[in-house]
């Protein structure tokens, strides 16, 4: 079966966020389930010039104002589709936003582009290619579920997943008759949301199929606290609603031969962990220290409960902890965590933007991992840290809440455990399990009990898609 991944990002070639990591480890762990992957992708400057033996497979005149050619190329053992076009794609700042934050003006162009022509080789575009499915994510993919349902081509059955409900692809109605959609696609059963354009909306509307990225989150996007304005839409669709929760790579992501530890462990090896956690310190300039050390790595958002961080870090130093945080986002989330290093020099380290290969030394040297957010559809940072053996802090939400097991008392006992779970999101609430954590600490065996189990925990994509793949021969059978 051969699917098309319809992704605005994908790991390694360009990343900020979990989808370019989802986008970069599906197609590989489909291949075990009989399920052929290619992935249409943006040409960014960096996937371009990570395509050095590309071919070219199709060409567009005018493509939203511009030349383009579809580049057909293997890399890093995906196989993609890349769209090169210059007047789109090859800009300097991020690939989302310009130099000064701010989104670019032409986004709705920009992925408007990147849907028609994922409509276009569901219609067999390149001659020997025709996949059975177009598997769309979040809203700068899913106006394709709205080019193939409003086409005349024969149809492709459409999956669009949502990995964050959050962004939405709103724009003003004065875009739609540039989009190269009918008429009739500008209407409540389209793509017209509120008076405008959604591409999100339209892709939820128009997609024989939609997932999220764990079950809780799929039920929490039926009400109006999570489901940002769609949930009537949602709960209409819910027979084509289905909650699949992310994996990790367990290549990418292995503490046994990870080679951006300061040493490298196992499940029988935690003691090795001490070496990891002496050059972590280090590189955060923090004291020698008997207590736990927390780390966040995040961006610094509302939604990812940062400043309910913000206002615990002096309570969690006076319990004896330490806390390194790497991460970038709002300005005064930015300057609270600077102000927090400053006032605990030694206790309280913070390094702003991301940087990949500390990521993983923060989840191999980690005593405690902290993801507070107020709401989280699948989450990968908790999923990293038990694979690491660092013990997952998390709010009960979304993929938090399917993911990891609170460590109460009967919990432990069972040797069930695996982390440390706090409902509801609010500063207090997580003081009390910041205190939890840094008592269950003290308890060695205890604390090991839980990494191990952590450690043991099936978090690769084998199950989920497994879980894909079987959704996908359904839509076909039906």
């Amino acid at each position: 079966m051969d699917v098309l991944s319809v992704a605005s990002e994908i790991y390694p070639l360009v990343k900020t966020g979990g989808l370019a990591d989802v986008a970069g480890a599906l197609p590989l762990a489909l291949a075990g389930h009989g399920v052929a992957m290619h992935t249409l992708v943006p040409g960014y400057p960096q996937v371009m010039g990570a395509v050095t033996d590309g071919r070219v497979v199709a060409r567009f005149a005018d493509l939203f104002g511009g030349p383009a050619a579809l580049v057909a190329a293997r890399v890093d053992g995906l196989d993609l589709f890349v769209l090169d076009a210059d007047h789109l794609y090859d800009r300097g700042g991020g690939i989302y936003v310009d130099q000064g934050g701010m989104d670019w003006a032409d986004n709705w162009k920009r992925f408007g582009a990147l849907s028609q022509v994922a409509a276009h080789l569901g219609a067999g575009l390149v001659e020997g290619y025709q996949p059975s499915v177009i598997h769309a994510h979040d809203w700068q993919a899913a106006l394709a579920a709205a080019y193939v349902a409003f086409g005349s081509a024969p149809r492709a059955k459409v999956v669009v997943t949502v990995h964050n409900i959050a962004f939405q692809g709103k724009f003003g109605a004065e875009i739609f008759p540039h989009l190269g959609l009918p008429d009739a696609a500008f209407d409540v059963n389209g793509v017209e949301y509120y008076g405008g354009v959604g591409f999100l909306k339209g892709g939820l509307r128009c997609a024989d199929a939609i997932t999220t990225v764990s079950p809780t989150y799929a039920l929490e996007i039926r009400t109006p606290e999570f489901g940002m304005g769609l949930e009537g839409l949602l709960n209409e669709r819910s027979p084509d609603l289905y909650g699949i929760l992310n994996g990790i790579d367990g290549v990418a992501w292995n503490p046994r031969a990870d080679p951006n530890l300061a040493a490298n462990y196992s499940a029988t090896t935690l003691g090795k962990r001490r070496s990891n956690r002496e050059a972590l310190a280090a590189r955060f300039g923090l004291d020698p220290s008997d207590g736990p050390l927390f780390a966040l790595v995040s961006r610094l958002t509302w939604q990812k409960g940062i400043d309910i961080v913000a206002d615990n870090v002096d309570w969690l130093v006076s319990l004896g902890g330490q806390l390194v945080v790497l991460g970038s986002g709002d300005a005064h989330l930015e300057a609270a965590m600077e102000q927090a290093a400053a006032r605990h020099p030694g206790r309280v380290g913070f390094i702003g933007g991301y940087d990949e290969a500390l990521s993983h030394l923060i989840q191999g040297g980690a005593d405690v991992v902290l993801v507070p957010s107020r709401f989280e559809p699948c989450g990968l940072t908790q999923l990293y840290a038990l694979r690491y053996g660092a013990v997952p802090l998390v709010s009960r939400v979304g993929g938090l809440a399917d993911t990891i097991v609170d460590a109460n008392e009967a919990a432990i006992e069972a040797g069930a455990a695996t982390g440390i779970q706090f409902s509801p999101v609010d500063g207090p609430v997580l003081g009390a399990a910041i205190a939890r954590a840094v008592a269950l600490y003290q308890h060695k065996a205890n604390w090991s009990r839980l990494q191990r189990r952590g450690m043991k925990t099936d978090v690769s994509w084998t199950a989920s898609a497994g879980k894909y793949a079987a959704l996908y021969r359904d839509l076909l059978g039906r």
